[in-house]
């Protein structure tokens, strides 16, 4: 059996009681840091705790992902940049650990989103791209993936492009969704495990030994922008 055909088979049948296993045991793992955090945010920024936001996920339909809030309601792009003022003080520690992403075990729980997938996207970015994102269409999209690895640094990127509005759509979507279909087509428990080690030991050890687990010069090809 090929590969692809081997991606499929897990991606249809193995991928959905891995997550449900998984979610709820890092759910339950992870309740008493979340909802210290949760409470960090109740405290020093008030209500709401939740951020809700549109999100387009398997077979095109639409859900709303759950985030611990970060920011001030206020107008700007979909996209943050690092230095974005909407950006709380509590908030920016939060990001920096990804530890406002804890809620999207809720989503994965209830088989809106996988551990492991392509970021999802806003609306907007999948209907300029609707030819992109049907190629993806099988996949729920994750909490962790290639991209969100190699451009872990995304907001330092957005900002060092300030001056070109369509960086993200022109430059970075297209990396993402090329990493996105490399996963759909290599896709495999074994992967899916590498891809959450290298997420789990960031915050512990830095990028050096994330980056050997999903290949160093898969890393570096991967960033040439």
């Amino acid at each position: 059996m090929s590969r692809a055909a081997l991606a499929r088979l897990w991606i249809s049948w193995g991928k959905r009681p891995a997550d449900l296993l998984l979610s709820t045991g890092l759910g339950i793992l992870t309740a008493p840091l979340l909802a210290a955090c949760a409470l960090a945010v109740l405290a020093v920024d008030g209500p709401p705790v939740l951020f809700r936001q549109e999100r387009v996920g398997r077979g095109g339909g639409r859900f709303h992902i759950l985030k611990l809030r970060t920011m001030r309601s206020a107008p700007g792009p979909q996209v943050t940049a690092a230095g974005d003022p909407r950006v709380t003080a509590i908030g920016r520690r939060l990001r920096r650990a990804k530890l406002d992403e804890l809620p999207q075990l809720a989503n994965v729980v209830r088989g809106e989103m996988s551990l492991v997938g392509p970021r999802p996207e806003v609306p907007r970015y999948v209907e300029d791209r609707p030819r992109d994102f049907r190629a993806l269409e099988q996949l729920r999209p994750g909490m962790v993936d290639w991209a969100s690895l190699v451009f872990r640094d995304e907001e330092e990127l957005l900002a060092a492009h300030g001056g070109e509005p369509d960086f993200y759509s022109r430059v970075l979507l297209p990396r993402k969704l090329a990493l996105a279909r490399l996963y759909a087509r290599r896709a495999s428990p074994l992967l899916d495990l590498r891809l959450l080690l290298a997420t789990g030991v960031l915050p512990l050890v830095g990028g050096r030994l994330s980056r050997r687990l999903i290949g160093s010069s898969f890393y570096t090809r991967a960033r040439r922008l």
